[in-house]
């Protein structure tokens, strides 16, 4: 049964929506903004509002250590404990916009933010 199991199966073996869920955070921390569809996107922003809630809390070491169980390129890493380390905020990291339909199959697009505030 799957009560109150909420993850997201986005129609992968669980390795690669690990692996999926991985490179969309990194990207997001990297870059600033991700555009990609709706299913992956409300992963997306789930995973990164627990992970930043997750390193808030911490000091430095402990905090680059749960970092890198989740991303794994040394500068997306860096710029997330930068905004991570900036940020007044308690909650609401994520910011999703709807920005239109993809040419090819017609599918949501949505463009996640990360709030600087």
């Amino acid at each position: 049964m799957r009560h109150r199991n909420k993850k997201a199966i986005l129609n992968r073996p669980a390795d690669q929506r690990k692996a999926l869920i991985r490179n969309l955070i990194s990207s997001l921390f990297l870059h600033g903004k991700v555009k990609t569809t709706d299913a992956k996107a409300k992963a997306l922003s789930s995973e990164a509002e627990k992970l930043i809630t997750l390193v808030k809390g911490k000091d430095d070491m402990n905090a680059i250590r749960e970092l890198k169980k989740v991303i794994f390129t040394e500068e997306s890493s860096i710029k997330a404990l930068d905004y991570i380390k900036t940020t007044t905020k308690t909650s609401g990291f994520t910011r999703t916009t709807k920005v239109g339909l993809r040419a090819g199959d017609n599918a949501l697009l949505i463009q996640v933010d990360l709030i600087t505030n």
